[in-house]
């Protein structure tokens, strides 16, 4: 399954004490499929100097495009479906670009997405989003 995921859930999963971790291990494990653009690489990056250092950040944005179950895509169309916070809007449009079978965040502009028609994005939170990977891997 090919997901994106926003920065919010990137960051909680980091800490080996997050019960959120294991993303971050099923994504360096490359057994979870995640799309990303230079953009969204260059926020990871931002977020993780802002929180954890200049090393971590820069180990973690050089690690994840060389992972092979990392998927680098460019968007050729911005859908501006965010407006309170256009600066999500590079998680929705990487969504729709990489055809992901979810957005995974904790974000509420882009969860007030869900319900949307035209484009359809499968829009989970964390919780939703291990519950649906718990029923697929018992």
């Amino acid at each position: 399954m090919n997901v994106v995921l926003d920065t919010n859930v990137l960051v909680v999963a980091f800490s080996r004490r997050s019960p959120h971790h294991w993303i971050f291990q099923r994504i360096f494990s490359g057994s979870l499929h995640i799309s990303i653009t230079t953009e969204i690489l260059l926020e990871y990056e931002e977020v993780f100097e802002r929180m954890f250092g200049a090393a971590v950040a820069e180990t973690v944005v050089s690690a994840l495009p060389d992972l092979p179950n990392v998927q680098t895509i460019s968007t050729y169309f911005a859908w501006q479906l965010v407006s309170l916070d256009a600066d999500d809007n590079k998680f929705v449009d990487c969504a729709i670009a990489s055809g992901a079978a979810a957005l995974v965040t904790e974000d509420h502009h882009i969860l007030s997405l869900r319900g949307l028609s035209f484009p359809l994005i499968n829009i989970l939170t964390i919780a939703e989003f291990s519950e649906m990977e718990m029923q697929k891997n018992p």
